[in-house]
């Protein structure tokens, strides 16, 4: 009977809670003893902060020398700058179109970057987020190639016509002078010279301009004559031009791998021709043409040869070889092999002024998936060893999991042991890129973030006030042996590729204990140590997790449970037989195996973490294990639990031993209060969906709805289940189909797909996810982590050299049944309905605890709470035996499943407990120690947490469980298990993920749906705070690595190299802009080079230019309207600088300012005082000689 809900009545007359939440108002919960709450909707703000990481797809890059401060442009319109380590910031055009070239306005505190879709936008870098002042949107000219001299505001813009178009950048309007392809080109060429791929003006001379064209002309254009002085010709396409500070020869690179050097004034032919990687016949002819030299700069020292930095123009028959940077200097010729292919390099040089000597010192690489600094100064051309955050993609994300207020010492920690890990031979010299400042920011606890990867690698990065940077990297591959070739490689993985990569983490920030699952369903425990050890021989548990038939007969997801029978104890149970027919020899020989091989030999641990213990799921009967769903430690108690498909397993890792192996339906308690009734007839529910034919009877069904208590006089439930076991096995054996390789692949395949897609496909667009195909995406996103088989077989136990195989045997109603034909594994395709997809039952989530396992119970004991993919929450109840520590090793640890706890719609994603206050209770934890100390220092550091609060009093509730799960969130009074509160999160999406979390001293729900939308629960009223449609879900890879943590923080990955954090916290918002790096720090431009005497005298120095004059309206006239539509940024220029300016950067230039006016203020006075010393001598000697001829005659002088 459907219960009476009176809110309906009340709706309209009171206000007390939102439409999709209720509160049944019990006797442990009146409004009298109600919790109060400080959390209200006006401590939350959503905001973006800072992103980490590499920039996704980089096409373009430009430097400030005087600035120090590098801008990389990618694929998708972003605009990443850095400057010194921990000073970063991102930008994102609204278009999405891709960056091809980007223009510093040096030292001016600007950024000009031109798009793929022919429009230029100015960039304003004085405040500490960015933005976009003036756009030129062009219409009619694909732009092709920008160029903006040194101390200039002309913009030189080359488009894919061969016509140059020039804009002022400080008000972006577009000059009339124009220089048109067909005046700059011989008149009698007969064909296009193609687009500009190339502009910049003489060093020594403004006035001239060298324009080249895709076709090989080069062209110097006289800016004050309007024509053209010279004309180069050559064969082949230019690629780039680069000047010689003298401006009186330039260097063109070739499509045939050639460079050629040009005399200004000889243009008939080229001065010099080389081929850098060409082989040089010995009958003088042609060298053998070569890949393309794509760039090429020329730099002169004053000490020395000039550098010839290039890239490209290897020979056509080193076919694979890796991209190759090229550095000429003198004689000598360097090749330098990068990992990825070369997007763009820049030559760091010590002046910004291009008519001096260059003095290059470093050389800026920018890969395809890597920034690469070369130290030129040194032999050998060391790398600079790089402190940006650019390695998260060193092997593809597959999990991720962010920790903010960690303990103080936990950092400097994991820093000492990681500061070992790093690789040598890195030039000693600083870091180029030193420009910016630090924020001021006031938030300083420490937050670290965890990264699991492909390649079985764990990093930690030290997260605090804004920054990321790598402390510790643990490769949980050197435990396992490596099959060195395809044919020693193990016919037992269920993985074709990465098969050590990390599903899931479960990580202590207090005893630092670390618990990895990885995708061939394995466990890993680690401790953490600072003392090395060599560990003779690993510790392995093997354990055969599988599943009964009647699994598939799962809970109800309506709200319904089903009674099971208990599971019998291990002397009660008997070995199975092994499968005789049906199985062929190689799947025999699959049985009792674990996907991967652990390492025999001793394996030598660095101070770090250790391994402590490695449990392997193993392959039962031809079938292999499904991977781990779900994972949880507790340090106190010494206990790990994993869950899948299957069911759950509980391991004293102190013990090294099984303590439980159960199946999901097992747990469920055989007095549970719910019927497995259909909600109505066309809902009636069949084993596996469509796997049962409805010949079964109508009887059937009916008795698998019966309850235990219900009194049915003859058989039994359990025999009636018996006598139908067979007849449904050769069912079963006749619908179902084998277990695909591929099914297992799924984790691998989409983490590879994750780090390859947008790869592959840069422009394809994003899909957002409707309501209409919400339940789609539900069914890709629950099918990830878990493999859709069910299983049935016996248990054996046995014992190995090395490992400990225990498992807890099941009832099975017919020995001589082969396990073969008791498998059966469901289609992947997209048309499985959703009640077959719903049947299968896996746990989901677990949360260890002090509460009550019953509801008659009064003293708390430790507990772990586990969450199915039904919606369902269960206890299970942990004896740890008394006596200390001594005992704990010694006796075995009880665990015993209690039954049913609360039933929720959808799977269960977290649970958690609050106390009496709402105060959160965090699950007790061991204090951190060294193993591998003096037994003394560990007695002094080892200090259990203190017990949880008192028991409660009869008949009185003291603690409140939450559970949430991806559609609704409850509140549930400890002992006596009624709901408190309920509030249904979403109708239309579901929740990928949700946490409990601490946030201005108080605890919510934090939870982000497929939909965007990333709501904000108060606790334990479960009131909304906030709701905001953020970020829909386009691609699995936010799904797996979104992620919430305490004090209103929150991330994901955005793109396969690319961490987004954000932050729902006011209080972070407000104080964002003082956290913030600042970029711009007022710089002196340095002075220019001196022209001497003679240079100054005969005209021999750089000669300038008044392009304000030659270019201005008054003398070039104004540009055609629709050549290119101005766009307005959010302020004029003078009004944003003064906005943008910010109060540091006022601070800093009336600091400088006053620095400035006291030192010209100290040498006025150091000048004063020689004028007042040269008169006061000047006046002794006049007295001197006035005494000494007072009374002479003039004719005695």
């Amino acid at each position: 009977m459907k219960k009476f809900n009176i809110r309906k009545v009340l709706d309209g007359l009171t206000a007390v809670s939102s439409s999709s939440s209720t509160a049944a108002q019990t006797g442990a919960c009146k409004e009298s003893d109600a919790v109060l709450e400080s959390l209200q909707s006006e401590h939350f703000q959503l905001c973006k902060t800072v992103r980490h990481g590499f920039p996704h797809q980089p096409s373009a890059m430009a430097f400030d020398p005087v600035q120090k401060i590098l801008a990389v442009g990618t694929l998708t319109g972003a605009l990443r700058l850095f400057g010194r380590a921990g000073v970063e910031c991102y930008c994102q055009h609204e278009s999405g179109a891709a960056i091809i070239q980007l223009q510093f306005l040096i030292n001016e505190g600007a950024l000009v970057s031109a798009l793929a879709d022919d429009s230029i936008h100015l960039w304003n870098l004085r405040q500490k987020i960015p933005a976009i002042l003036h756009s030129l949107k062009f219409n009619r000219e694909r732009i092709t190639y920008c160029h903006l001299p040194f101390q200039s505001k002309w913009l030189y813009i080359g488009t894919e016509r061969g016509n140059i178009h020039i804009v002022n950048v400080e008000c972006f309007t577009l000059s009339g002078y124009v220089i048109m392809w067909n005046k700059a080109i011989e008149l009698s060429t007969k064909t296009h010279p193609g687009p500009v791929v190339h502009i910049s003006d003489n060093p020594m001379d403004e006035g001239k301009l060298l324009i080249g064209f895709e076709c090989g002309v080069v062209v110097l254009w006289d800016l004050k004559c309007k024509k053209a002085d010279y004309r180069y010709n050559y064969d082949e396409a230019i690629h780039s031009v680069a000047w010689h500070h003298e401006g009186k020869q330039f260097v063109c690179s070739h499509s045939d791998g050639t460079l050629t050097t040009w005399n200004v004034r000889a243009p008939a032919k080229p001065a010099q021709i080389i081929t850098p990687h060409g082989k040089q016949p010995k009958d003088g002819k042609k060298p053998e043409p070569c890949k393309p030299i794509l760039k090429v700069e020329y730099k002169t020292t004053r000490a020395g040869d000039p550098f010839m930095v290039l890239s490209g123009g290897l020979s056509y028959d080193t076919v694979g070889r890796r991209a190759c940077l090229t550095v000429m200097h003198g004689k000598s010729t360097a090749v330098l092999e990068m990992d990825f292919p070369i997007v763009d390099f820049l030559t760091l040089c010590e002046t910004p002024y291009p008519n001096d000597f260059q003095e290059p010192y470093a050389v800026v690489v920018l890969l395809e998936r890597d920034l690469v600094v070369i130290d030129l100064g040194q032999i050998g051309y060391p790398i600079f060893e790089n402190p940006y955050p650019l390695t998260i993609h060193e092997s593809p994300v597959t999990c991720c999991e962010y920790f903010a207020d960690c303990p103080d010492e936990l950092i400097p920690a994991l820093y000492s042991v990681g500061s070992r890990q790093k690789r040598q031979g890195y030039s000693k010299k600083e870091w180029p890129i030193s420009g910016g400042n630090w924020g001021q920011g006031t938030q300083s606890y420490p937050e670290i973030i965890i990264t699991g990867h492909a390649d079985g690698s764990i990093k930690f990065w030290d997260a605090s006030a804004l920054m990321l940077q790598v402390l510790y990297k643990l490769k949980t591959a050197k435990v396992f042996e490596r099959a060195r070739g395809k044919e020693e490689k193990a016919n037992t993985e269920i993985v074709d590729e990465d098969p050590f990569a990390i599903q899931t983490l479960c990580w202590c920030p207090e005893s630092r204990m670390l618990c990895v699952a990885g995708v061939s369903a394995h466990v890993i425990v680690y401790r953490f140590s600072k003392q090395e050890v060599t560990t003779a021989e690993v510790q392995l548990l093997e354990v055969r997790l599988q599943c009964e038939l009647n699994d598939v007969d799962s809970p109800d997801p309506g709200g319904e449970q089903t009674p099971t029978a208990s599971p019998p104890s291990p002397q009660e149970t008997e070995p199975a037989t092994q499968p005789s027919t049906g199985s062929s020899s190689s799947e025999a020989a699959r049985d009792n195996m674990a996907c991967l091989q652990v390492r025999s030999s001793a394996l030598k641990q660095s101070p770090g973490y250790q391994v402590e213990l490695v449990i392997q799921l193993l392959w039962v009967s031809g079938e292999p294990p499904q991977q781990i769903t779900s994972l949880a430690m507790n340090s106190s108690y010494g206990l790990v639990v994993f869950g899948n498909g299957n069911g759950l397993a509980v391991v004293d890792y102190l013990q090294k031993t099984l303590l439980l192996n159960m199946g999901t339906s097992e747990l469920y308690s055989p007095s549970e209060p719910y019927q497995r009734q259909p909600h109505s007839p066309r809902k009636t529910r069949q084993p596996s969906g469509a796997l049962c034919d409805p010949a079964d009877g109508p009887n059937a069904p009916e008795e698998r709805c019966k309850s235990p208590t219900s009194g049915s006089p003859s058989p039994s439930p359990c025999n009636s289940e018996d006598e139908h076991k067979p007849k449904f096995l050769e069912k079963v054996k006749y619908k179902s189909r084998r277990f695909s390789k591929t099914v297992a692949n799924d984790f691998a395949r989409m983490s590879r797909k994750i780090s390859s897609s947008n790869e592959q496909k840069p422009n394809t667009a994003m899909r957002h996810v409707e309501s209409a195909s919400v339940s789609n995406l539900r069914a890709e996103w629950h099918s990830l982590p878990c493999r859709d088989r069910v299983c049935h077989s016996d248990d054996g136990m046995t014992m190995s050299r090395k490992s400990v195989k225990l498992v807890f045997s099941r009832t099975s109603s017919d020995a001589n049944f082969n396990s073969k034909d008791n498998c059966f594994s469901r289609s992947r395709s997209s048309s499985v309905s959703s009640i077959d997809r719903e049947s299968r039952e896996a746990v989901s989530s677990f949360c260890f605890c002090e509460t009550f396992p019953r509801k008659s119970d009064s003293p708390l004991s430790p507990c772990v709470l586990v969450g199915t993919t039904q919606g369902t929450v269960m206890m299970v109840a942990l004896s740890l035996p008394p006596g200390g520590e001594d005992q704990r090793l010694l006796q075995p640890v009880g665990v015993s499943p209690c039954g049913t706890v609360a039933k929720l719609k959808g799977g269960v994603l977290t649970m958690a407990l609050l106390d009496a206050t709402g105060a959160l209770l965090p699950a007790s934890y061991e204090s951190w120690y060294d193993p591998n100390a003096s037994d003394e220092e560990k007695e002094k550091s080892k200090r259990r947490r203190p017990a949880s609060p008192p028991s409660s009093q009869d008949g009185q509730d003291c603690q409140f469980a939450v559970l949430c799960s991806d559609k609704q969130a409850k509140v549930v009074a400890m002992p006596s298990q009624t709901r408190v509160y309920k509030h249904n999160i979403t109708e239309s999406s579901f929740v990928l993920r949700a946490d409990v979390v601490q946030m201005a001293g108080a605890n919510c729900i934090a939870c982000f749906c497929a939909n965007g939308h990333i709501m904000t629960l108060s606790l334990p009223s479960l009131r909304p705070l906030l709701d905001v449609n953020y970020l829909p879900l386009t691609d699995m890879r936010i799904a797996r690595t979104f992620c919430f943590s305490n004090l209103g923080q929150a991330l994901y990955l955005t793109s396969p190299t690319e961490v987004q954090r954000i932050t729902y916290s006011l209080d972070t918002c407000d104080n964002l802009q003082e956290m913030l790096s600042e970029l711009f720090t007022p710089v002196e431009t340095p002075e220019a080079p001196n022209r001497g005497f003679f240079k100054g005298l005969f005209g021999g120095g750089a000669q300038s230019l008044d392009r304000e004059d030659l270019f201005g309206e008054t003398t070039a006239g104004k540009a055609s309207r629709s050549l290119a539509q101005h766009i307005p940024g959010p302020g004029g220029m003078e009004g944003m600088k003064g906005a943008a300016s910010g109060v540091v950067g006022d601070l800093a230039r009336a600091r400088i300012a006053l620095d400035e006016r006291g030192q010209k203020l100290g040498e006025l006075e150091e000048r004063t005082a020689a004028m007042m010393s040269s008169a006061d001598s000047f006046s002794k000697h006049a007295h001197d000689m006035m005494v000494k001829y007072k009374d002479k005659k003039w004719y005695q002088l």
